[in-house]
């Protein structure tokens, strides 16, 4: 069995059609057949349940498909560090980020495609689990994320590159103009706002922190809305609807106009902001340069 037949094989395990796959691989359809029999022969298994009207994975066949979807992904991995060596760096660098930190990408994507103009670049916004999964089957390189990565694979296999702290602050709607002449606020003065809540189904520390600053200072806030995505919270903060509390950087991706900024006066609340990636797994040139943009002596 060679890499010409793992690939006849995923390609029709997606495909669910001999058909269909031996169109998208440019071949007659009995000598994909063919192939795929040599490979249940050589193996002594099934690999297709073929009673149905689309051919289905045996449970071999599933265990094959993760086996051959990770043999494939090193093999290209290889073949682009073999020709990197010799190549200037090039191609397409993925990056997943959260919404909160997308704001840290803009300039250092900036500076990088003055020293690397060939790179090309793909970036996929999500929460914590989403671009955990796309960190875990290569489909990004690279996640700039607040800390810790609430996401499913083991952090043992993560590398991270710590960044500098984010100072949380208070976000007004600049309607309320009581606050024109303020810079600053003090947290027990939160108690009589409506709060907009950023909470997500499978990511919670940021939020858990809010909570518990309130609750230290005596008050458990009055949360009329908990949502999921930033653009809308602000949105709703333009709005006049409620006040809320985020890390500061995410305020320079939104106009300031609609809302107002202040300082927390009596609370040291903090965000943790890292670059994550696989321990084992090959990073391009890429994207290794990409982390040096980030290091203390480049900032």
């Amino acid at each position: 069995m060679d890499l010409r037949q793992l690939k006849y094989f995923l390609t029709v395990a997606r495909e669910g059609q001999v058909t269909r796959a031996a169109k998208l691989l440019n071949m007659e359809q009995p000598p994909l057949s063919r192939q795929l029999k040599q490979m249940e022969e050589e193996l002594g298994v099934r690999l297709f349940d073929r009673s149905g009207k689309r051919l289905q994975l045996t449970e071999a066949g599933e265990l094959l498909k993760v086996k051959a979807e990770s043999l494939l992904h090193q093999f290209d991995e290889t073949i682009r560090e073999v020709k990197e060596r010799e190549e200037a760096v090039q191609g397409t660098l993925s990056i997943g980020a959260v919404v909160s930190c997308i704001s840290l990408l803009p300039s250092r994507i900036q500076q990088f495609r003055s020293q690397y103009p060939f790179v090309t670049y793909k970036i996929v916004e999500g929460d914590h689990f989403y671009l955990g999964e796309l960190l875990d089957k290569r489909a990004v390189e690279l996640v700039i994320a607040r800390l810790p990565f609430e996401a499913l694979i083991p952090s043992k296999e993560c590398a991270v590159l710590p960044l500098p702290s984010d100072p949380f602050v208070v976000v007004l709607p600049s309607a309320w103009t009581e606050y024109a002449d303020r810079t600053s606020i003090r947290m027990r003065e939160l108690a009589s706002f409506p709060f907009l809540a950023l909470k997500t189904d499978t990511t919670t520390r940021m939020h858990q922190q809010v909570m518990n600053e309130c609750s230290r200072h005596g008050f458990e806030p009055n949360v009329i809305c908990e949502c999921s995505s930033v653009a809308i919270i602000m949105s709703l903060v333009a709005e006049g609807i409620g006040a809320t509390v985020f890390p500061k950087s995410v305020l320079s991706s939104f106009p300031s106009a609609v809302v107002r900024m202040l300082d927390i006066e009596d609370a040291e609340l903090q965000s943790d902001i890292g670059i994550i990636w696989m321990k084992n797994r090959y990073l391009s040139k890429g994207a290794q340069y990409f982390i040096e943009c980030f290091q203390p002596n480049r900032i």
